[in-house]
């Protein structure tokens, strides 16, 4: 499958600032689900600054915008072609152990509804079963309500509402699979729709658990299923805030707000030489 994404963050601030300092992980994992036809990330004003490849495999890519500054559009376009791995990350190449992943964060932080998701599943053998499991507890247990909860809802709190978004999902999904010693992790990046054939308009999320013999497979409990070639995978980590595409800093008193605009499309585009740019 070929699929097109446009992606506009557009950041505003109230006065201007003197300078923006960014960290992206927005260039697509390298793994055998998926290939980068063509990616291109453009920063307004912005200068191209180091970049690197973590211990998790994700590129992570600085860029540093100087003010004075009152708005800051970040344009990310490409192509990638995605093939249906069932849920495996297969071929992503990585030297943090997947033991790292058990520690807790603040938004995944357990409780005792949380812990209540997990009953019967302690001593269970079939580990991927017991993770597809976990997945369909918190699908059940949280409704899909775009809106319903804020970038810094915890897993716990999303539980208590019972409605949340795909963040949610993820890290009550990540927070069980921990508290049941598997590693467990936070995944950013698009669908081209959901289980309903719907669109997105915003980029997804979704988890990945550590399983004996199989390594790190994804599950999506906001569409009851495994990452598929629908699904197109940035980067990772402990809980949302850890793998957030975009972080940054801006240095002045203006307060900042921003806008989020995502289009994923099939295409039939053929897919020529592999490119990654930033510029």
């Amino acid at each position: 499958m070929l699929l097109t994404v446009d992606h506009v963050t557009r950041y505003f601030y109230d006065q201007p600032v003197r300078a923006v300092v960014q960290s992206h992980r927005l260039t697509p994992s390298l793994f055998d689900g998926q290939r980068t036809v063509n990616w291109k990330v453009h920063v307004s004003d912005g200068q191209l600054g180091g970049g690197f490849r973590d211990g998790a495999g994700d590129w992570v890519q600085g860029w540093t915008v100087l003010g004075p500054v009152s708005e800051i559009t970040v344009h990310v376009t490409g192509v990638i072609e995605t093939v249906d791995c069932a849920g495996l990350l297969r071929g992503h190449r990585e030297v943090v152990p997947p033991e790292c992943y058990l520690q807790c964060t603040a938004a995944t932080e357990m409780d005792g509804a949380l812990a209540a998701l997990t009953e019967g599943m302690a001593g269970r053998t079939d580990l991927l079963s017991v993770a597809h499991d976990l997945s369909a507890r918190v699908s059940d247990a949280i409704a899909y309500k775009p809106g319903a909860t804020k970038a810094h809802t915890t897993a716990a709190e999303a539980l208590a509402l019972g409605e949340g978004v795909c963040q949610d999902h993820a890290q009550a999904l990540i927070a069980l699979a921990r508290h049941l010693g598997l590693p467990s992790r936070y995944v950013s990046g698009y669908l081209l729709a959901d289980g309903d054939g719907v669109a997105h308009e915003a980029a997804h999320a979704w988890a990945e658990v550590s399983l004996p013999g199989l390594g790190w497979v994804g599950f999506d409990p906001a569409n009851r299923c495994c990452p598929d070639a629908r699904y197109i995978r940035l980067g990772s980590g402990l809980d949302a805030a850890d793998a957030a595409p975009i972080k940054g800093t801006a240095r002045g008193p203006g307060q900042e707000s921003l806008n989020v605009s995502v289009s994923v499309s099939e295409t039939e585009v053929g897919t020529g030489q592999s490119q990654v740019q930033q510029q």
